[in-house]
């Protein structure tokens, strides 16, 4: 970013301020505001759909009342809630590296999760410490242990996934252990390092980054019982045949009927809890596992209950998550540190409850290409306000450094959302989004595929030799994207037009005619093996390319 166009900015946020009357006397005053530099403190999760956020369910097409999320509805009603934030590549450690970057997967070397991401290179805290900014990490990390996080003056990340129990971590690449649940052991050593670590006199950056809720969806102690007197809403797709859909929505393997295993729904005993944690768990689950068993359930029905199952373990994570949001809100108020604090909260992606039959994330379409962000501003974002924008974690390391007054290097891909939060969208402001998906082979068996859409119509590619398939969807017209209308001549102008638009933006986002390299396993023949077997299971379920 230039500096001319870094000093428009702020000229534009002093307007704006002024505008609103938001805590001004004078130009001066206001100006003095802005150049006391904000705190930052970066509130994530893993796998958090936005359909388990209330402050989302008028977003969601299936509209389903799953949970409450008082605390982070709060930060909606006192900040701005984007609907269209969409991720680049869809799996946790891809979706990091973004982050730590402002660089597509391409570009920063980080795949797919069995990838190391290289700590040498640029990245936003690494320019915010230059800048004089305090920066820790607490929490999962998942970019690998072969190095500590880079650019932080303080760090205590999981190691890999991490456990929901009793989480050894690493504090600045030095091995530690916990006792207790996780969530609530991240947020302690969050609101330890803001009270008695950080100087104070100094801005800082905190990323809080929860294993909640990946799988296994292991519930804290005092969430066990949570959610045994209801019924979770099913979704009208929980068994979508895929019909209208192709190759690849068939052969996936993350279904909840057949890919979910008895450790995902708890009829396994849990490991590494203690003696005091095993007793409480066993005492919450065990009835509930003997009635199962003696019911017998066949059919539908055990799939119905496969997904009560999951989402209740998956709600009671979330709610876990959402108390310990309020506790770190609640320091802030108490502090004084609120008002000159940007508070956002966000997800590496989206995740699928049932929608498709599925859990996990992945594919372009809408419940894992989406995810939630929401930020609090006071004074700067109107309370209360949404925004239909399509943003990305690819402008987060831009908006980090934007609000502490740091220059944005060109190198970076994305664009600070200063204005979009401010309430002034730039005319320039993207149209049209790109995605890439690489893990393949992997978990899950999602193919790779890359993609545009301009938040209507969706283009996907699934471009493998052995799949060479297209998809088109009307996300409007059909919103649980179960039409396929690539080919469709009342479709052919659009399609038309989104197909130049994906070409246009792998050239402008320098994306290679081939996958790189460290996109494959590292195993010799690894690749070669996954499309062979999934040539016979296609083969075995009698499917046809589209």
């Amino acid at each position: 970013m230039t500096i001319l166009k870094k000093t428009l900015s702020r000229i534009l946020l002093l307007a704006i301020l002024a505008a609103c009357g938001i805590d001004m006397v004078s130009a001066s005053a206001a100006a003095a505001q802005v150049k006391k530099r904000p705190n930052i403190v970066f509130l994530f999760c893993d796998d958090h759909a936005y359909q388990a956020i209330s402050a989302y369910r008028e977003v969601s097409a299936y509209g389903l009342n799953l949970n409450q999320t008082p605390n982070i509805d709060r930060l909606a009603k006192e900040g701005m809630r984007f609907d269209n934030c969409y991720v680049t590549n869809s799996i946790c450690g891809p979706c990091r590296a973004v982050i730590q970057t402002g660089k597509y997967s391409h570009l920063n070397g980080f795949f797919c999760n069995w990838n190391k991401f290289d700590g040498t290179q640029q990245t936003f805290p690494k320019l915010l410490q230059k800048a004089g900014y305090q920066t820790a990490v607490i929490g999962k990390w998942h970019l690998g242990e072969h190095m500590p996080p880079q650019g932080y003056d303080y760090s205590e990340v999981l190691i890999g996934q991490g456990p929901y129990y009793n989480p050894p971590m690493l504090r600045n690449g030095e091995r530690t252990k916990h006792t207790g649940y996780t969530t609530e052991i991240i947020t302690d050593l969050a609101l330890d390092w803001l009270k008695n670590q950080r100087d104070q006199d100094k801005p800082f950056m905190l990323m809080c980054q929860h294993k909640a809720p990946h799988r296994n969806w292991q519930p804290g102690p005092d969430y066990l019982n949570l959610y045994d007197d209801v019924t979770i809403p099913e979704p009208d797709t929980l068994f979508d045949d895929y019909a209208t859909r192709g190759t690849p929505a068939k052969a996936q393997d993350m279904s909840i009927e057949v890919t979910m295993n008895d450790s995902d729904l708890k009829l396994t005993p849990q490991r590494n809890l203690t003696p005091e944690q095993k007793a409480k768990w066993d005492a919450a689950y065990d009835p509930k596992n003997k009635a199962f068993r003696e019911a017998n359930l066949q059919g539908k029905d055990l799939v119905r209950w496969k997904y009560q199952r999951y989402m209740k373990d998956y709600l009671r994570c979330i709610a876990a998550v959402d108390d310990n949001v309020g506790r770190v809100l609640k320091y802030l108020d108490e502090t004084g540190l609120a008002d000159n604090t940007v508070v956002i909260y966000s997800s590496d992606q989206g995740f699928y409850l049932g929608e498709h039959g599925w859990f996990d994330k992945r594919w372009m379409y809408q419940e894992s290409l989406r995810t939630p962000l929401i930020v609090r501003w006071p004074g700067v974002v109107k309370a209360g306000a949404t925004n239909g924008d399509i943003v990305s974690n690819l402008d987060f390391a831009e908006t980090f450094l934007d609000i502490a007054g740091v220059e944005i290097p060109d190198d970076m891909q994305g664009r600070s959302l200063l204005p979009v939060l401010a309430g002034k969208t730039p005319a320039d402001w993207r149209k049209y989004f790109y995605y890439q998906y690489y893990e393949f082979p992997g978990a899950h068996s999602v193919r790779r595929h890359y993609g545009v859409t301009d938040g209507r119509f969706k283009l996907i590619h699934f471009y493998e030799p052995d799949v060479d398939e297209w998809e088109l969807y009307d996300v409007n017209a059909d919103p649980k994207e179960l039409k396929n209308i690539f080919g469709n001549p009342d479709s052919a102008a659009d399609q038309a037009r989104l197909q130049e638009h994906l070409k246009q933006l792998r050239k402008e986002y320098l994306v290679p005619e081939q996958d790189p390299p460290g996109s494959y396993p590292n195993r010799a023949g690894a690749y070669e093996k996954g499309v062979e077997q999934m040539k016979a299971k296609i083969e075995r379920l009698g499917l046809k390319k589209q």
